[in-house]
């Protein structure tokens, strides 16, 4: 079963991917376009399949994998066909690592792909904080390379790329850039919205949304501060250079 939010309008349709890694601004993006009056959104439409494939153990998995569909080619199915309800726009929040090395990714091509960044050393610090399961892997940088780089070979050109901290240093100006990117107009509805929980929200997120529940908008950046424990100091070193190579791509306002 799938629960979906949108509404519908008459637009031109455009299926938007956004694809992050965890401990990122995602959840606050997807809020972000779900509060738009034209927008239908979609909360890691992957998750189950992912959990179900790999048997991690996240909080109450197997109510996730019984509430949503586990079948990666369903999934892959409904996100390139038409937009639910007939809203103008779908945003589809994605994470890099639920793409497993085997699975088949032409189907990307059918999306406007954007990619959502942030600096690993604060990722690792959130990660940290939470489990004790990270590695670079779980970062998500060796598959959002890997998938920047598919979709700009297929494309042509370099996709869009937010880094995290730019859009909360100046809300407004990234996401205008990125409306103006994938061929929408912007909406002031973008930023700020009632705290709480939404429709759009996965099933699993009383167990990880609370701090986005309380928010109205994409809260001011803060650095992350911290000492990282030696073997996630290797980490960081790893992960550097593809951050800092997909960073010098990023659009800037």
């Amino acid at each position: 079963m799938w629960i979906w939010s949108g509404v519908s309008v008459v637009a031109d349709g455009v299926s938007i991917a956004m694809w992050s890694g965890p401990r990122n601004i995602s959840t606050a993006m997807m809020y972000s376009f779900d509060n738009r009056e034209d927008c239908f959104a979609s909360d890691e439409p992957l998750y189950a399949h992912y959990l179900a494939r790999t048997g991690i153990k996240h909080p109450e998995a197997d109510v996730v994998m019984a509430h949503h569909e586990t079948d990666a080619a369903t999934v892959v199915d409904y996100l390139t066909g038409e937009i639910p309800g007939g809203a103008g726009v779908w945003y589809q929040k994605q994470m890099c690592h639920h793409i497993l090395p085997e699975m088949e990714t032409g189907w990307l091509d059918s999306l406007h792909n954007c990619f959502l960044i942030r600096n690993p050393r604060e990722v690792l610090l959130s990660l940290s904080r939470i489990t004790d399961e990270v590695s670079l892997w779980s970062t998500g940088l060796p598959q959002q390379a890997r998938l920047l780089q598919q979709v700009t070979n297929e494309s042509g050109q370099v996709p869009p790329i937010l880094d995290a901290r730019d859009v909360l240093e100046d809300p407004r100006g990234m996401l205008g850039l990125l409306c103006e990117r994938v061929g929408i107009p912007f909406s002031e509805r973008m930023l700020s919205w009632s705290p709480g929980p939404r429709e759009c929200d996965g099933i699993w997120a009383e167990h990880w949304y609370d701090s986005v529940w309380s928010s109205t908008g994409l809260s001011p950046y803060r650095a992350r501060s911290g000492n990282l424990a030696p073997e996630l100091e290797a980490i960081l070193s790893e992960a550097l250079p593809l951050y800092e190579s997909m960073h010098s791509l990023r659009m800037t306002s």
